[in-house]
């Protein structure tokens, strides 16, 4: 059992989620804010390897955000992200630990993948342009666990590849957040207004698939249980998917929005799918326990909740 895990980003929806699994009591969390350990320099993740016994490293930091953001900073999620997983990840190597945790995305994988993606299709095609800069620093990142595995097979590095997630301690803004906070915002907005309709962007018709942030927490609680027979890398999801169109009618008709929707055709959609194979996921042993609707409607009391204090 690890006694001593650094948890980096735990301020993130993903850090924040693995706080409250109880799953994760026995084991001792290192939480250190970005001011505590700032990943962007390699010198203060130096010393705080050196200053703290550490089991295992757990890495949820990132620079994260939606289509928007990622289409207009692609420099910002480019080198943050990138300099912050070198960083951590080699650095816990020189420092002699053997152990450590890569949580990654399905950002990563080829926008004409075959779907469902499997964990040997990464870099087996052309990244989508919409989140390209964030993509290849979880490559990179993926790519290193593997390297140091390959050249120090003591070591047990190993990569994490959620599909898209949402939950409680989401973002919601207009100009960060993902696909599910942000329309979630922009439906209560639209019925709260008395809106006749909400634009979607694109067709609508692009699929994507989404896993609850607490399902997440509980598959990492139990990965590190079981950590040696955990692949190198695994995709963690569902593996069944919806297109964004259903996405709004399922979350309007939680909230109780009742106008329509209008399809905005100039704007971007992304990957038209983006579905996870879970064989390796099935073969080790977990499944997730929130359905889609129950998740959202968590979701939306958490953000009412917030919104209304």
């Amino acid at each position: 059992m690890f006694k001593r895990i650094l948890l980096t980003g735990a301020s993130g929806m993903v850090g924040k989620n693995i706080l409250e699994c109880t799953h994760f009591n026995k084991h001792r969390l290192l939480t250190p804010s970005s001011r505590e350990l700032n990943l962007l320099e390699i010198d203060a993740v130096a010393k705080y390897f050196d200053q703290n016994d550490i089991d295992l490293v757990i890495h949820a930091a990132g620079e994260v955000g939606g289509i928007q953001a990622n289409v207009k900073y692609p420099i910002n999620f480019l080198v943050q992200n990138t300099l912050m997983g070198i960083n951590l990840i080699n650095t816990a190597h020189q420092s002699g630990i053997k152990d450590l945790v890569n949580i990654s995305s399905s950002c990563m994988y080829p926008r004409n993948a075959v779907n469902p993606i499997s964990e040997e299709q990464l870099l087996n095609g052309e990244l989508e342009p919409t989140n390209e800069g964030y993509a290849l620093a979880k490559i990179t990142s993926t790519r290193l666990c593997e390297y140091i595995n390959r050249e120090d097979p003591s070591c047990r590095y190993k990569t994490v590849i959620p599909c898209n997630l949402y939950g409680r301690y989401d973002k919601f803004g207009p100009n960060n957040s993902h696909m599910i906070p942000a329309v979630i915002r922009k439906l209560i907005q639209a019925r709260d207004n008395k809106k006749a309709s909400v634009d979607i962007w694109g067709d609508g018709l692009a699929r994507r698939e989404f896993l609850y942030a607490a399902d997440l927490a509980e598959f990492l609680a139990y990965a590190i249980n079981n950590f040696s027979d955990m692949p190198q890398n695994i995709n963690v999801g569902l593996g069944d998917d919806y297109s964004i169109n259903e996405y709004y009618q399922i979350i309007a008709d939680i909230i109780g929005y009742k106008g329509v929707f209008e399809n905005d055709l100039s704007k971007p959609t992304g990957m038209q799918q983006k579905l996870v194979d879970i064989s390796l996921l099935k073969q080790f042993g977990w499944h997730h326990t929130t359905s889609l609707k129950d998740g959202i409607q968590k979701t939306v009391e958490y953000y009412e909740g917030v919104n209304h204090e």
